[in-house]
């Protein structure tokens, strides 16, 4: 399948994955061919048909410990990733080739046009005679409705089709990354491993040594320890005396869980826990207070602990490609120093509003989630350069207006999702540089402006914010001529009705008493 990694691009990647029952090539001849990672090179490449089991002996001539199963196995744990999104893509289907996206995307665009001019016909349409005002103006809302409606029906297939280009495109980066961690777990296990126990099982005394050889370090003071890709399958309770530790690198292993004893590394300032199998994360990681940088990216995290917030010194926090829905409700409260978080690749619906108080905040990536939208006082991250919210696809279709208070804001990526229209305040991201804004049925800014890059995107916001300030006012000012005039009518017809009240009383006493001798006071005023 075209989704199979190419042996020749990436060898040991696709020397691991044929080993995997469930991604291996649907022929069940024999055991030997799933020794054979090239068969979908001789689909790709039908000139090394003739050779089809050529590529695997040469790379286990070239990297022979990849014959070892614990090597194999804590190789295959390190791609889990891979083996997630090529069963997703699996059944979603290969990649549509180069025309098929152009031909969508130029009939996403055809579409676009067609909506754009459609609703502009419909705003400068005339009332009929016979419909009301008020009733004109709320059919108008209603017809726009309705041909958006059917513009969203008839961009589902393109939509679709670029959408699936764009997830292999990030799967194809994937399979790059992949590729370089399984480079350094071979390079890792080769250096620091001896001979013998690179071949042999791995088994509860290996651990038992790194433990004792991590306490002598600590009797030492050591402030390091790296123990990537020596397939740990556990970390012993005695990890947690080593005061002295400074960095600890355990990525690349089978671990399911960290001891709660890491709460005794008192100093330690980095740890990188990334591409094990981690499912949670101990309490105790609370107690690291000087904890700055923390990857736990590429586990089986389904929520952080709530603990975590108390890392107050972290800087640097990666917990993307795990199976999050939710961040802790307090996690911005907390982690008030947070530089970058990196929350990509999860399900993650949306961001406690505790986020906006991440004074700190530089970099955010939160693209490929299910975000609903962003928090009204997204504003207040006055302090962030990067943020990339691409490919929430269906969910993400509006920005709230504080948006435009992210003042240093330079990279944004809006790219693959359903934003018909950029807020009003847009035009205030004086320091943007970099802006993509494909895959959205845009309405405001119009394609041609998008195409033009984001200073003209910045000068068409601002200039509608103009627009829109200048009719504020000039309702505000026509409310207070009408109030005005209101005001004085009310005073004339109150004046006019005294008067008349006055007469009448006057005429009506001389006409009921012809009689009667003459007021006086009726002299004095004449």
């Amino acid at each position: 399948m075209a989704m199979d990694p190419n042996p020749k691009r990436f060898p040991i990647l696709s020397y691991v994955l044929a080993r995997i029952p469930s991604l291996s090539p649907r022929s069940p001849r024999t055991e030997t061919d799933i020794e054979q990672p090239a068969s979908p090179m001789s689909r790709n490449a039908p000139h090394h048909s003739p050779h089809p089991s050529s590529s695997s002996p040469r790379i286990v001539d070239h990297m022979p410990h990849l014959s070892d199963p614990k090597l194999l196995a804590s190789m295959t744990s390190a791609i889990s990733d891979v083996a997630k999104t090529r069963s997703v893509l699996k059944n979603l289907g290969e990649r549509p080739d180069h025309e098929a996206v152009d031909t969508a995307k130029a009939k996403l665009a055809d579409v676009e046009s067609k909506l754009s001019a459609k609703l502009q016909e419909i705003v400068l349409s005339s009332r009929p005679a016979d419909v009301e005002l008020l009733e004109w103006r709320a059919h108008l809302p209603q017809q726009e409705n309705e041909c958006r409606e059917a513009a969203d029906k008839e961009k589902q297939v393109y939509k679709a089709i670029v959408q699936l280009d764009a997830m292999h495109e990030a799967y194809e980066k994937m399979l790059k990354e992949a590729e370089e961690r399984l480079v350094k777990i071979y390079e890792s296990a080769e250096r620091k491993l001896p001979e013998e126990q690179r071949l042999d099982p791995v088994n509860e005394e290996v651990n038992e040594d790194v433990a004792r050889i991590l306490q002598e370090a600590n009797e030492k003071q050591i402030d390091r320890v790296s123990l990537s890709g020596r397939r740990l399958r556990f970390l012993p309770e005695e990890f947690g005396r080593i005061r002295g530790l400074v960095v600890l690198d355990i990525s690349c292993n089978q671990l399911k869980i960290i001891p709660d004893s890491i709460s005794g590394l008192e100093n330690l300032e980095e740890m990188n826990a990334s591409s094990n199998l981690l499912g949670t994360l101990p309490d105790s990681i609370g107690l690291l207070q000087k904890l700055r940088l923390l990857n736990v990216s590429g586990n089986k995290l389904h929520a952080l602990p709530d603990t975590i917030c108390q890392c107050r010194s972290l800087v640097e926090l990666d917990v993307s490609f795990n199976s999050l829905t939710y961040l802790p409700t307090n996690i911005g409260h907390e982690l008030v120093n947070l530089q970058k978080l990196a929350i990509q690749l999860n399900k993650i619906r949306s961001l406690p509003s505790s986020v906006c108080g991440m004074s700190s905040l530089r970099y955010l990536d939160a693209h490929f989630n299910e975000l609903h939208g962003l928090p009204q006082a997204i504003g207040k991250l006055t302090e962030l350069e990067y943020l990339n919210l691409s490919s929430n696809f269906t969910d993400l279709n509006e920005l709230p207006q504080t948006f435009g208070d992210l003042s240093s804001l330079r990279e944004l990526d809006l790219s693959n999702n359903q934003i018909h229209s950029l807020p009003d305040t847009f035009g205030h991201l004086e320091n943007l540089k970099k802006l993509n804004l494909e895959q959205n049925p845009l309405e405001t800014p119009p394609m041609e402006v998008v195409n033009k890059g984001p200073d003209a995107v910045r000068t068409f916001m601002s200039k509608r914010w103009l627009e829109i300030l200048e009719e504020e006012d000039s309702k505000r000012t026509l409310a207070v001529e009408e109030q005005g005039q209101t005001g004085w009518l009310t005073r004339s017809t109150s004046w006019v009705k005294t008067y008349v009240s006055g007469v009448t009383e006057t005429v009506s006493g001389i006409v009921g008493s012809p009689k009667s001798p003459k007021d006086p006071f009726l002299d004095q005023q004449l």
